[in-house]
């Protein structure tokens, strides 16, 4: 099949792979392709040449795997190979340039919008036309991060003024569990039909896959993502909220409240009541605040449900917890403050106080799993706790929901400690 190689991408990687290129290879009408260049390790471009850019998505549910091959990449270069790089992207044919770099490469130490403003600088040098440059990464509003980001690494103010009427950056929400592929998954590849023969790359990820992306494009040519399944609308930002207070705060708060209770993984914590019934309670609040419709909220419950269970994608706790300080003011933090904005006579929510009171337990109880330097220490206080993600609910309702809420936590980790004691006498 002959694709145009219209796409650039920058940082690719499982998820780009598993996302983006997916989506793109089930499109209707003209195939596109995709020119990859990785972050600065040649490694993935190097074994993705080897085998023409093909391989072996594998798509893991709970009975059993899947594969197919997937052959969206047209090229793969380092991320180094400058040269080639302001090539493909001062080239008319590309219209779309996407990204997965991680919400570091949008920090002011990245050399990423730099990179991004070379190839834009040899975009205008030889009048390549308009282009759309698209963020895949977990950032909410990431059409106008990366906005930012690129117009802040520009010092010319004619490639200023030339951005603004040729580039565009629509935002979007993406979702897809896309876990580390270990060598036992490249080795099984042998024994699954429809894998690719001797791929050294494959990705592995969960049956489930979402993109909701910004109709920004004005008239910039682009593959037809929809006929794939893509929503394309004016404002994603219901969407980022549904999938930060949803399915990220269920995970923080599995994370934090699993670990308290001695489970590895989603799946496993996702099978504890007590976890369950804090997931559900922190929805009911959640889906209270949603401008979304109700129905549509239901069906993301449930299929939240289903992934979180599939026990074959092994999801860490240990790698959700990481970076609280961050992740809880967006995660469930909003959700407070809206809840009591629209109702000052409602207290916070038990969902809320719970995922709350698991963050204090973990960063003071569990010191040797917390990887967050803006986590306080292990002796902090509540109040101290407070103080990072949300100064303003350091209220005595709140303060005392929550240290229920943490008091619960406790027996319940004593529950299940119980049986090992049993039997042991003074």
């Amino acid at each position: 099949m002959t694709r145009r190689a219209g796409i650039v991408h920058l940082g690719v990687g499982a998820f780009a792979r598993a996302h983006l290129a997916w989506y793109t290879a089930h499109i209707d009408g003209e195939p596109w392709g995709i020119t990859a260049f990785t972050g600065r390790s040649p490694a993935v471009a190097e074994a993705l040449t080897a085998q023409d850019c093909r391989y072996t998505l594998v798509t893991r549910a709970a009975d059993g795997d899947a594969a197919e091959v997937v052959d969206t990449l047209v090229a793969a270069h380092p991320g180094t190979d400058d040269a080639a790089w302001r090539h493909v992207v001062a080239s008319p044919d590309t219209t779309i340039l996407t990204l997965t770099v991680t919400e570091a490469g949008y920090r002011d130490d990245s050399d990423v919008p730099s990179r991004l403003v070379d190839g834009l600088a040899a975009r205008r040098a030889v009048d390549g036309g308009r282009i759309a440059l698209v963020s895949l990464d977990n950032l909410t509003h990431n059409g106008a991060v990366l906005h930012d980001a690129v117009l802040s690494a520009v010092s010319d103010p004619a490639l200023l003024a030339w951005i603004d009427e040729h580039v565009t950056f629509p935002s979007s929400m993406v979702d897809r569990i896309t876990p580390a592929t270990t060598a036992d998954d490249v080795a099984r590849l042998a024994e699954l039909p429809g894998a690719l023969d001797g791929d050294r790359v494959p990705v592995v990820t969960e049956p489930f896959a979402e993109w909701v992306l910004e109709d920004a494009f004005d008239g910039i040519d682009r593959p037809a993502w929809e006929s794939a399944g893509v929503r394309v609308v004016d404002d994603v930002t219901p969407y980022e909220q549904r999938k930060l207070w949803l399915l990220n705060g269920a995970h923080s708060l599995l994370a934090y409240l699993g670990l308290q209770l001695g489970h590895e993984t989603v799946a496993s914590a996702m099978d504890d009541p007590v976890c369950r019934t804090a997931v559900e309670l922190l929805w009911d609040e959640a889906a209270l605040e949603l401008p979304l419709p109700d129905a549509e909220v239901a069906d993301a419950r449930a299929a939240l449900v289903d992934r979180f269970a599939n026990p074959r994608i092994r999801h860490t706790l240990r790698q959700i917890a990481v970076g609280g300080s961050q992740k809880l003011p967006v995660r469930v933090v909003d959700v407070v403050r809206r809840r009591l904005a629209r109702d000052p006579s409602a207290e916070v929510g038990t969902g809320a106080a719970t995922l709350i009171a698991a963050w204090w337990l973990h960063v003071t109880g569990q010191p040797d799993l917390v990887d967050d330097p803006g986590a306080p220490g292990p002796d902090s206080s509540l109040h101290d706790v407070l103080a990072v993600i949300a100064p303003d609910l350091d209220t005595t309702p709140v303060v005392a929901a929550v240290t229920a809420a943490a008091d619960g936590i406790r027996s319940a980790a004593a529950a299940v400690r119980a049986p090992s004691d049993e039997g042991v006498h003074a």
